[in-house]
């Protein structure tokens, strides 16, 4: 057999060793040869050891901080449901409320009163700020005609917004034909 060259295997011959050159000690404060020594270039900008602690502190406090006040804006103020839309009979509609005034409702679901096999779930009880939808929804209350309404839900009540976690953004009028199922529509009677 051939003898190779082990690529693995090294000599101390073949490779010199770099020599490090050794490392001068840090001194402190409280040597007095900390003052002789030459400043580096960047050294004034790098905090001492001691200031490094309270510092660091106060930028984890900071950042805790704000997860939390962006958590909390998060969970307070935005929708938990967006987009919403609901079809029913105005039942009642009236303004409450002495320093925050709103618009509180209830709408019976189309869906819930044509349902005959499953029991009544409950009407649809909402608030509004929005003095425009206020208006048409009062207009539509004894006509006897379905209305269609856009909504937004979140996560808690606030009193600016109302007594209801439902807040109605939108209404318009609906004919009846278009949200029936299509058994139940008055030409298949």
């Amino acid at each position: 057999m051939e003898e190779r060259e082990d690529f693995f295997e090294e000599t101390a011959e073949e490779k010199p060793k770099k020599v490090k050159p050794p490392k001068e000690p840090k001194l402190k404060a409280d040597d007095p040869l900390f003052y002789e020594q030459e400043e580096g270039k960047w050294e004034h900008l790098t905090p001492s050891p001691y200031r490094r602690g309270p510092l660091l502190w106060i930028v984890g406090i900071v950042i805790a901080a704000m997860a939390i006040l962006v958590s909390l804006y998060v969970y307070i103020f935005t929708p938990r449901v967006s987009e919403a839309v609901q079809y029913g009979y105005v039942d009642n509609i009236q303004r409450e409320g002495k320093i925050f005034e709103s618009y509180e409702g209830v709408i019976l679901p189309y869906k819930s009163l044509m349902d005959t096999v499953r029991p009544y779930e409950g009407d649809f009880v909402f608030s509004t700020r929005d003095e425009h939808v206020a208006s048409e929804l009062r207009r539509k209350q004894d006509t006897g005609k379905p209305v269609r309404v856009e909504y937004k839900i979140y996560r808690h009540r606030l009193p600016w917004r109302g007594n209801s976690k439902i807040i109605v953004t939108a209404v318009d009028s609906i004919d009846p034909s278009v949200i029936l199922p299509p058994d139940r529509r008055p030409e298949h009677l």
